[in-house]
């Protein structure tokens, strides 16, 4: 490599400096280095049509938690004698456009296995490697390469969280210590015609400044991260005794998790630095929970999902994705957007569902009562619409784990004892018999009685009217009879598994239209029948 020469850093997801192999070995050797972050219209541009503030795929509070993310990065980046270039467009166009402009010996970028990253990859990494550009793209964003568990088992990715950690064992690079600090950058190069900006507000993208009485607790960006880590680790005792799926989903005040999740879905967290993190704890405590329910076990978990998404075509949809049942699930929009807009009449699950709104995140109990809810629990609407909601709102959204959740949660893949559910009822109740988490979400319900909070449409109407709530005027009524509704989800999730085990996995959609008739048919009579019971008594 001849000396004085330029590299290009490109940031995307790993917007940090601790433990960023990219970034070390792009500023090596160099006289120059170029860090650059795109601001991709696909996922930034405002969509004035989508259901809530935000761009076509992303809302308001993502949008705005990686802003601060990019703000602090630059911040962190000017402290070593850098800065972030902030560039505008189609990923691939831009930077080929600097390739092209700047002189430039290596091109250094975290490896990302998303399927749309992967697609860009292939356009830059073939004009850099015909133009003669050194490409580093060290995995950095996960504790193993995805690829090699897949190798190891033969080319196809492992389907059980046990048998990933068989093939996975510990990670290679734990015997070497990680880069956690950088002591100085290479200047940044000169920019030429490239047009080059601050890192935006949300005004400056075309946002409107929002009204929003309560906005994401959460800030962006790697010294909050780190910041967030050294709190929850103090805590030795808390950590050694970590044990999901336990904690308190309706603790808001102060959530029972470390809401490390966006932190790491940004990268603005090295998961590895965390890994490193909760060893060196757990060597010196006596006891401490082992995976899958420790803290340790979550971020094996997350690789889990990155393995199982990377090896798995079509992995976020039903159709063409053999490791999913095909179950015919209802197009029932009016339910959709019930659950989506908390107007489903039951007050545990909306005010889930306005906490994601407001937020942007909520405790993983809570995300798997709403997710169970809409799919096989009560509604029956298809798990894919329900990804996308939660895909746009939640700034921890992450492809390979939010689609594996639903997955799961839906009993399409990983787990089938679709007899099991969250109550949308008694579940919350266990934890917050008060119904404080209801009040704060929806204060609409704040003066009702406890007895009745979790089912104000069984609260006499002497009580609501006390309460200045009427149900079914100032909050709605329930979209379905939760015993009756789960009854008829467990018989068509009963229909549906005997349906993939007689094809052996190979349902056409043929065959599924076919049993979608067949249970609208079996609930016509059941349906008769409660009519005439009702005539008759």
């Amino acid at each position: 490599m001849s000396s004085g020469s330029g590299s290009l850093m490109w940031f995307r997801k790993g917007l940090r400096i601790h433990d960023n192999p990219a970034l070390e070995y792009a500023s090596k050797g160099s006289k120059f280095l170029y860090p650059v972050f795109v601001i991709d219209p696909h996922y930034m541009k405002p969509d004035p049509e989508a259901f809530s503030p935000g761009s076509s795929k992303a809302g308001l509070n993502r949008i705005q938690f990686l802003l601060e993310s990019l703000r602090d990065l630059d911040l962190n980046l000017k402290r070593l004698g850098s800065r972030l270039l902030v560039l505008k467009g189609e990923p691939s166009e831009v930077l080929i456009r600097c390739l092209k402009e700047w002189d430039v010996k290596k091109l250094c970028f975290e490896y990302d296995t998303e399927p749309y990253y992967q697609a860009l990859d292939v356009k830059v990494k073939s004009y850099a490697s015909t133009a003669g550009i050194e490409i580093y793209s060290p995995v950095s964003h996960t504790l193993f390469n995805p690829a090699d568990i897949i190798r190891k088992n033969g080319g196809k990715p492992p389907l059980s969280y046990q048998s990933f950690l068989k093939l996975a064992g510990e990670p290679s690079w734990v015997s070497s210590p990680l880069s956690i600090t950088l002591s100085s950058l290479p200047p940044v190069g000169n920019t030429g015609n490239c047009n080059i900006s601050e890192v935006p507000t949300v005004e400056e993208l075309g946002y409107e400044e929002t009204q929003q009485d309560e906005l994401c607790p959460f800030r962006g960006g790697e010294t909050e991260a780190l910041k967030r880590l050294r709190e929850s680790i103090e805590n030795k005792e808390w950590v050694a005794k970590f044990e999901k799926p336990k904690g308190d989903p309706s603790a808001f005040l102060k959530p029972a998790t470390t809401v490390l999740s966006p932190y790491l879905k940004f990268g603005c967290l090295s998961s590895r630095y965390f890994y490193i993190c909760l060893k060196d704890l757990y060597k010196n405590v006596k006891m401490h929970t082992v995976p899958p329910v420790s803290l340790a076990g979550q971020l094996l978990w997350r690789d889990f999902f990155y393995t199982v998404a990377f090896g798995t075509p079509s992995f976020d949809q039903m159709r063409g994705n053999k490791i999913c049942k095909q179950i015919p699930w209802n197009d029932d929009e009016e339910l959709l957007v019930a659950w989506r807009e908390a107007r489903t009449g039951f007050p545990w699950i909306d005010a889930i569902m306005i906490q994601l709104r407001k937020w942007g995140w909520m405790h993983h109990l809570a995300r798997h009562c709403v997710a169970c809810f809409l799919t096989r629990g009560d509604l029956f609407v298809h798990w894919e619409k329900g990804r996308d909601v939660f895909e746009r709102l939640l700034i921890d959204s992450d492809w390979a784990i939010n689609n594996g959740n639903w997955l799961w949660l839906s009993c399409s893949s990983f787990f089938y004892q679709y007899n099991r559910i969250y109550s949308p009822i008694s579940f919350g109740k266990k934890y917050d018999p008060n119904g404080d988490y209801i009040r704060h979400f929806l204060p609409v319900l704040k003066d009702m009685p406890k007895e009745y909070i979790y089912e104000p449409w069984t609260a006499p109407l002497s009580i609501q009217n006390k309460a200045k709530c009427i149900i079914g005027r100032d909050y709605p009524k329930p979209v379905v009879a939760h015993d009756s509704a789960n009854k008829d989800c467990r018989r068509r999730m009963a229909e549906a598994y005997a349906l993939n085990q007689k094809m052996s996995g190979m349902v056409s959609a043929e065959d599924l239209r076919n049993l979608r008739r067949k249970l609208e048919e079996d609930q016509k009579p059941e349906v008769e029948n409660k009519r005439q019971r009702k005539l008759i008594g």
